[in-house]
């Protein structure tokens, strides 16, 4: 249990520094901007994020997780870390100077041909975000949560702070009559200011990153740098495929529904996955921590115990969550402006998709340790797959709600493809059985509550968390899962 106690604890100060802020991103600028924007402007920049995600992975092309393999263990950490950060930079690089020449047809392409300054941002933003992956990495890789979590905090207030400038204190400024706010602000270039604001974030934390730059003398070695894109290209490949599969919906309901009506859609449904994806935030503080905890792990004799110890607990953990957000939806609600509030509708099948997620990423150690990233690769391609049938098929039909059940099915699908391989080479003795069972109970007592669900605010709040407490009665005694983990010592 001290292992898992560490995990959880390194989990939690992740959390503050990336759960954290993040939540109070989604807190403050979900309602914010869907109160500013409206359902086409928002679609902007749910699309446009959408395509963000997946060029960053692109850029970073595995390196991340290449590194932790890599540092320490199969050559010199400095050499590593020298090798890594001198590959980011050029493809960086190299990847700016392509979109500068290459700015019309790419804006045609991503259908902005009237805004190329919106891919310009674009493009520096994910040059920036791929050049600093390595040093937090590093920081990540030696036990620095706290330097990583305050960065990280950094990053998501002066984005905070410069976008309640540009679209919210200007306005103001200008309907008061103040001429000297039109010399720094454009009141037509209003979605822009999201890019704005997010590209000052970004720049301002590599400016903090300068010091852990250069803090290792960078060594670049080349025979180095091949055996480390072989390991990375499949993690590439996995992980665009895994990005596909996290936004293609919001890219593909454009095209499948298209014109004004397209882009609206698109807003709608990228405002109620910002509620959903509050799941998300909980999956990424957790990946944090525990990608150098399984790496670190992978020699001892109790690794594959440990591995399956971690997969029920975080199912357990994550299933709390799941609860959390979506027996109360009144609390949730405040979050977006009224206008999109029926976009609510898909947050139980967005966070139900990510709690599958959460338990692929646990699965994922195997071909991680053993070396067979390739198996990764092809698992996500087979979820990317699934996704793309979901969507053109159910999304005509059913519109954004088929978008959000793509999202489960894909990853149902990865799951079960991951957990019969994973057995052949790298068998885990998953607590299945406990598993299921408490997947089916959190989803039937989150039915009841739908089902039982009446106009009396007070007596619905009143129910949920009696709900909530007859699921954490049954972890309790099928697993002392509470006793366990805040009992002191061994």
């Amino acid at each position: 249990m001290n292992d898992i106690r560490k995990l959880a604890g390194q989990t939690v100060i992740y959390g503050f520094g990336t759960v954290g802020p993040r939540f109070l991103n989604y807190a403050l600028m979900t309602p914010f901007y869907t109160r500013i924007l409206g359902l086409e402007q928002y679609g902007v920049v749910t699309e446009l994020y959408a395509w963000m995600v997946l060029a960053l992975v692109i850029l970073t092309y595995g390196m991340e997780t290449t590194y932790f393999r890599f540092a320490g263990k199969k050559a010199p950490a400095g050499e590593v870390y020298g090798t890594a950060m001198t590959s980011l930079f050029f493809t960086s690089v190299l990847f700016l100077i392509a979109i500068s020449l290459f700015m019309a047809p790419v804006s045609g392409f991503l259908g902005y041909e009237q805004h190329p300054e919106y891919i310009r941002m674009f493009a520096w933003i994910v040059a920036i975000d791929a050049f600093s992956a390595i040093p937090f990495a590093w920081l990540r890789n030696n036990n620095r949560p706290m330097l990583f979590s305050a960065l990280k905090i950094i990053n998501v207030l002066v984005t905070m702070v410069i976008a309640f400038f540009f679209l919210w204190f200007a306005p103001a400024q200008a309907e008061k009559g103040s001429t000297w706010i039109y010399k720094i602000w454009d009141p037509d270039f209003q979605v822009g200011y999201v890019f704005v604001a997010n590209l000052a974030g970004s720049a301002i934390t590599l400016l903090c990153l300068v010091p852990f730059i250069f803090r290792i003398k960078p060594v670049f070695d080349r025979k180095l740098l091949g055996r480390m894109l072989s390991y990375s290209w499949p993690l590439l490949i996995g992980g665009m495929a895994g990005s596909l599969n996290e936004v293609l919906d919001k890219i593909l309901l454009r095209r499948l529904i298209g014109g004004p009506e397209g882009l609206a859609t698109v807003g709608m449904y990228g405002a109620g996955y910002k509620v959903g994806v509050l799941m998300s935030l909980f999956i990424q503080m957790y990946r944090f921590a525990a990608e150098p905890f399984f790496f670190e792990k992978a020699g001892s004799k109790d690794a594959k115990e440990t591995y399956a110890v971690t997969m029920k607990y975080f199912v357990i953990t994550a299933l709390i969550l799941f609860l959390g957000i979506n027996l109360y939806p009144e609390a949730i609600q405040v979050l977006i402006d009224e206008d999109f509030r029926e976009s609510l509708i898909v947050v139980p099948i967005i966070s139900m998709g990510y709690l599958l997620l959460g338990i692929f990423i646990n699965q994922s150690i195997w071909y991680k340790v053993d070396d067979k990233t390739i198996y990764g690769a092809w698992i996500t391609i087979a979820g990317v797959a699934v996704t793309v049938a979901v969507n053109v098929i159910f999304v005509p039909v059913f519109g954004y709600i088929a978008a959000a059940w793509a999202h489960v099915a894909c990853y149902l699908s990865m799951v079960i493809i991951s957990y019969f391989v994973g057995l052949k080479y790298y068998p885990i003795k998953y607590e299945t059985g406990k598993i299921f069972l408490y997947i089916v109970l959190a989803v039937a007592l989150l039915f009841v509550s739908m089902m039982l669900e009446g106009e009396n605010k007070f007596l619905n709040a009143a129910l949920d968390t009696l709900l909530l407490l007859i699921f954490f009665a049954v972890v309790e005694i099928k697993d002392r899962f509470f006793t366990l983990l805040f009992k002191r010592g061994q």
